[in-house]
């Protein structure tokens, strides 16, 4: 059987009666302070998940291995991160399995780039382009303390997206940035006949420009559109509510197929509605 204890290197999430989450990394001997107490490391090894842990001062914890979502949430960022809800509709919707090969650009903080890893499995490639040295110093970092160590299969370039070469060797290509219209051709390279192309936007002028960059191409499929909204909710006894927080709008995902070359996109039929588009006189 598989001891599946705390031991020294793990993780740990510890969630308080509040449900304020924290985390902390098993190390020999250190000791994690609090505003009442504190805990020792080492008392901590060897329990099972689900455990109660309480400090000097009696300040009681629930312990667990953090899940994916933990993680990201409170790692450290450079850029605002992908959150959860909109990274596993992601890797859902462009169908990112074991084996395939992923183009990303706009990394950030290494959110969505550590989903696609996991996903993707050791017989897959994740290439991740970055623009800001700072920002993939610390994706680097972020995807390497939830890994252990930097996934053999990945690769991580500073660069601007449209200064890389590509030739159609993804099956992938997922996009994080501001201007991604500026891209649309350099996706059009990379992609095989067939591959997904998904951009993640937070407004809607980014979200008609990149539609249209992409019907322009005359490279991809119709373009489709849509937003997560993820709604908790509170329920003690007969109270049953929704939260008054919530994680409302975070940004916009926009879906294409790479068609085969030279075959022209077939057109979508309907009537544009008044306003659509701008009208010159």
């Amino acid at each position: 059987m598989i001891d599946r204890n705390f031991k020294y290197g793990d993780r740990v999430q510890l969630t308080d009666a509040k449900g304020k989450l924290y985390s902390i990394t098993l190390t020999t001997g250190a000791e994690w302070h609090t505003h009442k107490g504190m805990l020792k490391h080492d008392d901590l090894v060897g329990l099972p998940e689900g455990s109660i842990a309480a400090t000097n001062g009696e300040l009681k914890f629930q312990i667990f291995r953090p899940l994916l979502a933990d993680y990201v949430l409170s790692m450290p960022r450079g850029a605002t991160i992908v959150y959860p809800k909109d990274a596993a509709m992601i890797i859902g919707m462009a169908d990112i399995k074991p084996g395939v090969r992923v183009l990303e650009a706009g990394v950030g903080s290494g959110a969505l780039s550590i989903s696609i890893l996991r996903a993707i499995g050791e017989s897959g490639f994740l290439h991740s382009v970055e623009i800001r040295e700072d920002f993939a110093e610390i994706s680097k970092k972020n995807v390497q303390s939830y890994f252990g160590s930097e996934p053999q299969n990945w690769q991580l370039t500073i660069s601007a997206l449209q200064d890389q070469k590509f030739e159609a060797d993804f099956d992938r290509v997922i996009l994080d940035m501001l201007s991604p219209w500026d891209c649309v051709g350099t996706a059009s390279n990379a992609l095989v006949p067939g591959g997904v192309f998904m951009a993640y936007v937070a407004t809607t002028t980014q979200l008609s420009k990149i539609a249209e960059a992409i019907k322009d191409s005359g490279n991809f499929t119709e373009p489709e559109s849509s937003e997560t909204i993820v709604r908790g909710w509170h329920h003690e006894g007969l109270a049953v509510r929704p939260q008054h927080r919530m994680i409302g709008h975070t940004g916009f995902l926009i879906f294409a197929r790479r068609m085969a070359p030279g075959v022209p996109v077939l057109q979508r039929r309907r009537r544009p509605s008044k306003g659509s588009y701008d009208v010159i006189e």
